[in-house]
């Protein structure tokens, strides 16, 4: 492959890096679904439902209609392949992955866990019981801790269900805690080695050597890349370390210097590098709605740098103040990201609210029949049996007069959802910043 790209050349690396350049199959079985993370590596969560949970998503968007129960089997069965930690930040991994991150863990113990005035120190009885409670009865939800902890009150100070759940998320960024499925969208916590596999357990790989793992996987999945786009796949914050394992991969052959047009740092070309397995199709034809957490503009600059699409999500956004939406979708048609729409799924009703449509530059002449297939799509996949559309959008009216089954509602809707009182990772401890 060539030393110099251009964008639209990058932009078609990156999509077949994360299997947008291949036709979505008839029927999505337990195969497909595996494949798909795979490539990814990793699956954030977030707690935010208004349309679909963002796991949920990735999948849809590279596979189409699929079951999420067939999803659900895979995260949260009894020994299932995936286990949650923080990879990318709160997400799902192959089990098979858990040592890649003891460094992580090790990490998260020395900064939380070691201060003698520090939470964790603290509240080392709290600590001591959960440990105890979690080896002696098996998994458990925190409610259950809960329950039990103001039963003891008798016996020592009253816990109260912060500092239970607190205690359960260290120990989870620690590596003693794995996550043992959930029940609804809580989560089940056990001692890791009721989880985790005996051989994965107590598998040790020193840390420059995850490092470097971890970083030939981001480039994998993202085909051509820049070190901070490296880093920030796996949030990595040693950023000696990354170049140190770019520097690496590259004597191995793994990773080829590339210049791409366009791609700037201070001024000048930034360096990137291409995987030696990235592929370059001679054309992209995709069309896929993209959560906010999707791994193709889940990092800000790099999908600025990729599609010119200056994306923030506005879930934290006053509603007056929003621009596009509480949770608009990039969407992904061709090879450019073209516009966004802001999903509703309204389950009293059964219907796919389109809060809002937008278009950026350079959308196809057939923009809105695609996006409306595509939003036709997404509610049969939630099951939802009518549309409506509001009159809020420079692509409203596009999207209604290509859904003529479709109704339409207010222009701008009354936004009523309240910003999450947490961030992206949802479960973490107040105090941890990831």
């Amino acid at each position: 492959m060539r030393s110099t790209l251009s964008t639209a050349e990058a932009r078609r690396i990156a999509l077949a890096a994360q299997g947008f350049a291949r036709p979505r199959p008839a029927a999505v079985t337990t195969r497909q679904l595996n494949s798909a993370i795979r490539r990814m590596g990793t699956l954030q969560i977030d707690s935010v439902n208004v349309f679909a949970r963002s796991h949920y998503m990735p999948l849809f968007s590279r596979l189409g209609v699929y079951d999420p129960a067939d999803l659900d089997r895979l995260l949260f069965a009894r020994r299932a392949p995936y286990v949650e930690y923080w990879a990318h930040v709160a997400a799902f991994i192959p089990a098979a992955d858990w040592a890649l991150f003891r460094f992580r863990m090790d990490d998260n113990r020395a900064k939380y866990g070691t201060d003698p005035d520090g939470w964790f120190r603290r509240h080392s009885d709290i600590v001591d019981w959960v440990r105890g409670e979690l080896a002696e009865r098996g998994p458990l939800r925190p409610a259950q801790l809960e329950h039990d902890a103001q039963r003891s009150s008798r016996r020592g100070p009253w816990w109260d269900w912060d500092v239970v759940k607190n205690a359960l998320e260290y120990l989870w960024l620690f590596g003693e805690v794995a996550i043992a499925g959930r029940q609804g969208f809580e989560r089940r916590y056990a001692l890791a080695e009721q989880v985790i596999p005996a051989a994965v357990l107590d598998s040790v790989i020193p840390r420059p050597d995850a490092i470097r793992e971890l970083v030939a996987r981001a480039s994998a999945a993202y085909g051509v890349a820049t070190a901070s786009d490296l880093a920030d796949y796996w949030r990595l914050r040693d950023r000696p370390a990354v170049h140190r394992a770019i520097a690496e991969l590259q004597d191995a052959g793994v990773l080829q210097p590339v210049t791409v047009a366009g791609w700037t740092s201070a001024g000048r070309p930034a360096k990137a590098w291409l995987h030696r397995d990235a592929v370059l199709p001679r054309r992209v034809d995709a069309a896929a709605l993209l959560t906010p957490f999707d791994p193709m503009v889940w990092f800000r600059d790099r999908a600025e740098r990729l599609f010119d699409f200056a994306y923030r999500i506005e879930i934290y956004t006053p509603a007056p103040r929003r621009r596009y939406g509480y949770y608009s979708l990039p969407v992904l048609l061709g090879d450019d990201v073209v516009g966004r729409v802001d999903l509703k799924a309204d389950r009293a009703r059964s219907t796919l609210l389109v809060q809002s449509a937008w278009w950026e530059h350079g959308r196809p002449a057939d923009a809105a029949e695609r996006l409306a297939t595509e939003v036709r799509t997404a509610a049969a996949w939630q099951r939802l049996e009518s549309i409506s559309v509001s009159r809020w959008g420079d692509a409203a009216d596009d999207v209604a007069a290509a859904l003529p089954e479709a109704e339409r509602h207010d222009s701008r809707p009354d936004v009523s959802e309240a910003a999450p009182a947490t961030g992206a990772a949802g479960d973490a401890p107040a105090n941890v910043d990831g």
